[in-house]
């Protein structure tokens, strides 16, 4: 078992006890988020530093209101 701290940007996203080390360049799914694992460092023998990559948040267009069918006061 090894410790994982999955890192973005000196930022600890998630800890987790694992039996596999994740590769480099493999897709994980961190908190609902995708990610890219870039780097994989070994600590100790049993404490492993992987740094991520999130895809940025794609923001969507804001539905406009149509407030002509609403009664006026």
């Amino acid at each position: 078992m090894f410790a994982v701290h999955f890192l973005e940007n000196k930022n600890v996203l998630l800890t987790q006890l694992l039996k596999r080390i994740p590769a480099v360049g493999e897709d994980l799914t961190i908190k609902g988020r995708k990610a890219k694992v870039s780097n994989v460092e070994h600590i100790d023998e049993k404490t492993i530093h992987v740094k991520v990559v999130l895809e940025e948040i794609k923001k969507g267009k804001v539905a406009v209101v149509d407030n002509s069918k609403k009664k006026k006061k």
